[in-house]
C-alpha cells in the first residue's frame, strides 16, 4: 500500500487517519482488454493506478469508437459524472495492459469524505486540477494543429507513445491513423 501513502502523503492528517484511508482501499488486478466500466453502468468506485495503461472511450453517433482519456501510474481511474450523481455511463473504462489499480468503493469514498476534512480538500483540489485540464485539452482540440496536441501529448504522457495502439492515440487527438502516421514520419525526419 506504499502507492496510497504517497498518493495522499500532501494531505495534513494523522497516521489514524491515513490507515483509514489505506483500509477503504482494495488491491485489484486486471489483464490487458478487461473493462473497468461498461457504457450503461454505474459507476461504483475509482481507482488509483499502481502500473499500467487505461483507456476511456464513447461511441459517436455513427458507432465509432473514440478514446477520450488515458490514465497511467500514479493517476486515478474515474468516470466523475457517474460516480458523483449516480447514473448511468456513457464511457467505457479499459486496460490496454494489464494493470493494478487500489479500489474504492463509492460508500468508503462518501464516508471518508465526511469523516476527515482533509481528504474533502484532497478531492476538491484534483477536481479543480482535472477541470483545468479538460478546459485546456477543449480549448487544444479547436486552437491547436494536431502536430502541437501530439507533441504535447509525448512530453506530457510517453507511455502512451510506447504501449497505446496507434488508433487509440489517434482518436483521442481527433485525427486520423494516416494523418497520425504521417505527423509520426514528419517529427522523425524533422519536416
Amino acid at each position: 500500500m506504499d502507492l496510497i501513502g504517497t498518493f495522499y502523503s500532501d494531505l495534513a492528517i494523522t497516521p489514524d487517519e491515513l490507515n483509514s484511508i489505506k483500509e477503504k482501499h482494495q488491491a485489484i488486478t486486471i489483464k490487458k482488454g478487461d473493462f473497468i466500466l461498461h457504457k450503461g453502468q454505474v459507476s461504483n468506485a475509482y481507482y488509483l493506478i499502481e502500473y499500467g495503461l487505461t483507456r476511456s472511450f464513447l461511441h459517436d453517433y455513427e458507432g465509432n469508437e473514440v478514446t477520450i482519456g488515458f490514465c497511467s501510474d500514479n493517476d486515478v481511474v474515474i468516470e466523475v459524472a457517474s460516480f458523483f450523481q449516480r447514473t448511468p455511463t456513457v464511457e467505457n473504462i479499459q486496460a490496454l495492459t494489464d494493470t493494478k489499480l487500489w479500489k474504492i468503493r463509492f460508500e468508503d469514498h462518501q464516508e471518508l469524505f465526511h469523516r476527515i476534512p482533509e481528504f474533502r480538500e484532497w478531492g476538491r483540489s484534483w477536481m479543480a486540477a482535472e477541470l483545468v485540464h479538460s478546459k485546456n485539452r477543449a480549448i487544444a482540440m479547436i486552437t491547436e494543429p494536431a502536430t502541437s496536441r501530439y507533441l504535447r501529448l509525448i512530453k506530457e504522457k510517453p507511455i502512451l507513445i510506447q504501449q497505446a495502439p496507434l488508433k487509440h492515440i489517434a482518436s483521442y487527438l481527433g485525427i486520423t491513423d494516416t494523418s497520425l502516421s504521417r505527423i509520426r514520419k514528419e517529427i522523425v525526419h524533422g519536416n
